[in-house]
């Protein structure tokens, strides 16, 4: 599984001009399931990114969790991440798992999400969604959890 992470001081995403999810301060987590994914992969994605230390403390060292500060989460599916350009200048998506097996891993990524942490947003599976941020830092961490 791959994850793409901005820390936000605020995010949101619009579907059809309405607001489906929002957060304030924490990380926007762009999300993207791969061939071969399962829940294994999932569940160690998901506690990287919750213990991962990438907000000032107080002597402005990135020292601190989105737990320890008490961040959202707004997970948005991202199948575009497991992009190859390899090949030309037309991406292919051949490594991104099945539609119904990346919808069942978000929404299993998303559950899960819910139950580790207090404040999770979402955006919509297979939607075509505005995400607007503005992000912290900037700090963007990619990730990606292999088996």
């Amino acid at each position: 599984m791959k994850a793409l992470l901005q820390r936000v001081a605020e995010a949101r995403v619009d579907i059809g001009g309405r607001t489906v999810g929002a957060i304030d301060a924490g990380l926007l987590v762009l999300l993207c399931a791969e061939r071969g994914d399962g829940d294994a992969l999932a569940d160690r994605l998901l506690a990287k990114i919750l213990k991962l230390r990438i907000f000032s403390d107080e002597a402005g060292k990135m020292n601190r969790s989105v737990q320890d500060i008490g961040g959202g989460l707004l997970v948005v599916s991202q199948f575009t991440l497991a992009a190859d350009v390899s090949g030309g200048n037309r991406p292919s998506f051949t490594q991104a798992a099945p539609p119904d097996e990346g919808r069942r891993l978000y929404e299993y990524f998303v559950a899960r999400a819910r139950d580790a942490h207090p404040v999770v947003a979402t955006g919509e599976f297979g939607a075509d969604m505005q995400v607007r941020l503005v992000n912290d830092g900037p700090v963007t961490i990619p990730l990606q959890i292999s088996p």
